[in-house]
């Protein structure tokens, strides 16, 4: 029979969807129960430090999820915010997150991560919060995303960019002031202006 320790620490895993050792820890349930339960098949290791309930099929949200709890502090961008906010049709194979210009690069196993830097007066600007289960995921919201792929567009491509634009324009995710601010902000406005004149117009 599971003990208490052992059916809270199941509860908060079927709950959360990814639960983060340390927050256990954080929590009063100690490694040694986590380690038992993944003995005993109740729980799978899914990365370094992170579980979830066996067989659980991690979707786009859960691994968003899963990414921000290994870098508590950055930012989903680019190709997985528009993903979150349904502004593209494409489909990254890897977890697009913002971090400080001056942090360390993570070294994690799973998911998969392509890591963009910011200064730190920009990183926080336009940051929103969406829910996945109990917990929230921070990401750039409508706006400040597309003025990321204006400024990033090396990265992910200029049609990438523009199709972002036009989706939010058409979607009315965001209001022409506010990506015109966001542009300003991230210093594409003047790139941005011929496509916002012609998309808008």
């Amino acid at each position: 029979m599971d003990s208490p320790i052992t059916k809270r620490l199941l509860a908060k895993i079927s709950a959360d969807g990814v639960l983060r050792a340390r927050d256990a820890v954080r929590e009063g349930i100690a490694r040694t129960y986590i380690q038992k339960a993944v003995k005993s098949g109740q729980v799978e290791r899914i990365g370094r430090g992170l579980y979830a309930m066996p067989g659980k099929v991690i979707g786009e949200n859960q691994t968003l999820l899963e990414a921000t709890k290994r870098v508590p502090n950055g930012v989903i961008c680019l190709l997985s915010a528009l993903r979150a906010h349904d502004l593209t049709t494409q489909n990254p194979h890897e977890v697009w997150i913002c971090i400080d210009r001056k942090a360390r690069k993570p070294s994690i196993d799973a998911p998969r991560l392509r890591v963009v830097r910011s200064s730190k007066a920009l990183l926080f600007e336009g940051v929103v919060e969406k829910r996945v289960g109990s917990h929230s995921i921070r990401l750039y919201n409508p706006a400040r995303t597309v003025a990321d792929c204006f400024r990033y567009r090396n990265k992910i491509g200029l049609d990438v960019a523009v199709e972002a634009l036009r989706e939010c324009i058409r979607k009315r995710r965001s209001q022409m002031d506010e990506i015109w601010k966001y542009a300003k902000l991230c210093r594409v406005a003047n790139i941005m202006r011929p496509y916002l004149e012609v998309i808008a117009g």
